[in-house]
């Protein structure tokens, strides 16, 4: 345990972190939070940016220790589910698969590619595999994305799903890719303009559904893509429209897709979820619920309790991220500056060491855990000069999470050779 007092002239925070910080040199220094995890079903681990290396090592190794000691289901991402499903056939060994997740991952190509294409997310997987190899199929751990972005790339999945055993739902699902078809793969395009395919996928998820409640893990993954196809349609059609009712699409999708694995996994079920801290912290206790937005941390609070849920949160002082300077540019390794004067990196910056992680009590808490302090949040778009007015969302930190992972100097991800399209309109609020 690490004992380090706030400052007693440090207004609004007060007490000690005697009792909740602890240092972090390698696995075996998550112990305290892995007994805050107990039985938990969910645990969510953030990330203060998708392109900082300790952020993704950090949260392999504590996904390895929920994984092989305390029976972890499978690890969900904020990724596509038809990318991820290829990841998911490769660590699960399904016949047919890439044999090396890292053949899987480097066919992602909506950018930004790094996000999951990456060593770190490689290591992981090629170690997952490893472990899942070792044990019968049904012990073995999943990898799937509950991003809701792949309206082409899943309409197509479900036609290669069906073949021609099942005339009704194929017929469904051609019927649903000919009224998008007009749209040359351009979610823009279909957003912009008045005609609507809703019905078409509706019918589609009908017939996908009733299938994949009783017929396995392939019929369960075609539903899962029809299930994306709904979302995302919903999803540009908001996009377009500009505000917030996009991320709440999108994060909503995210949140229907873990409930749905959940299920699909069965009675005793827990899963991992690796994304954005702007999706895993409770946005109740940040700035985004002012202007009415919701999140998966927020949402699987609300629909398992705070007893089946552990949220945590990743943050850093200064180092080097990877990102790119706007909406589909290369991706480059830029500098990200000391954390704004007052903000609850800079904060920590002056009473952390290198590597800490913080576990919060449920009660007796210290004050400083409910004031509120501006909390960096880095996207796939960044720009440092921004630093000055942008990138920072005001957050109760005890309240947002249940535990907090320091990195006070970070480095950036390692890309792997991946080959990067545009993608869809910029996310709302941008990059995360």
């Amino acid at each position: 345990m690490y004992d380090a007092n706030l400052g007693e002239n440090d207004a609004g925070w007060g007490g000690t972190l005697g009792r909740i910080a602890h240092r972090l040199a390698g696995p075996d220094d998550f112990d305290p939070l892995l007994d805050r995890i107990g039985d938990a079903r969910i645990v969510q681990l953030g990330e203060a940016s998708h392109g900082t290396y300790d952020y993704y090592r950090l949260r392999e190794q504590l996904t390895r220790r929920l994984v092989a000691e305390h029976g972890f289901s499978f690890v969900a991402v904020e990724g596509d589910w038809p990318d991820c499903d290829r990841v998911h056939r490769s660590v699960t060994g399904a016949p047919g698969a890439d044999p090396d997740p890292q053949t899987a991952l480097e066919r992602f190509e909506r950018w930004p590619t790094w996000m999951w294409a990456n060593a770190e997310v490689a290591r992981f997987c090629r170690w997952l595999r490893a472990w899942n190899l070792e044990r019968s199929p049904e012990q073995r751990v999943g990898f799937h994305g509950l991003d809701v972005y792949s309206l082409w790339e899943s309409i197509h999945a479900i036609l290669d799903h069906l073949g021609e055993d099942d005339p009704p739902a194929r017929r469904a699902a051609q019927e649903a890719y000919r009224c998008f078809e007009p749209f040359n793969g351009d979610p823009q395009v279909y957003a912009m303009v008045d005609d609507e395919c809703q019905g078409e996928v509706v019918r589609m998820l009908t017939q996908l559904r009733n299938r994949a409640t009783r017929d396995g893990a392939d019929r369960f993954s075609a539903w899962q893509n029809a299930e994306v196809v709904a979302g995302a349609e919903r999803y540009y059609r908001a996009m377009v429209q500009g505000g917030p009712q996009s991320w709440n699409v999108r994060d909503t999708h995210m949140a229907d897709t873990l409930d749905r694995l959940l299920d699909f996994y069965g009675t005793g079920a827990k899963a991992v979820v690796w994304a954005h801290n702007t999706h895993v912290g409770d946005a109740r206790a940040t700035s985004m619920t002012r202007a009415g937005l919701v999140n998966i941390g927020e949402l699987a609070r609300d629909r398992y309790g705070p007893d089946d849920v552990v949220l945590v949160g990743f943050g850093g002082y200064r180092g080097e991220v990877l990102a790119g300077s706007e909406w589909g540019a290369p991706a480059q390794v830029m500098e990200l500056p000391p954390a704004r004067p007052g903000s609850l990196e800079d904060r920590l910056h002056t009473v952390l060491p290198e590597r800490a992680l913080l576990v919060f009590p449920r009660d007796d808490r210290p004050a400083w855990l409910g004031a509120e302090f501006e909390h960096r949040a880095v996207g796939v778009v960044y720009d440092p000069e921004v630093e000055r007015w942008g990138n920072y969302v005001p957050t109760r930190l005890g309240d947002r999470y249940d535990a907090f992972v320091w990195c006070d100097q970070s480095t950036p991800l390692h890309p792997l050779p991946a080959r990067s399209v545009p993608g869809e309109l910029e996310t709302y609020p941008a990059g995360v």
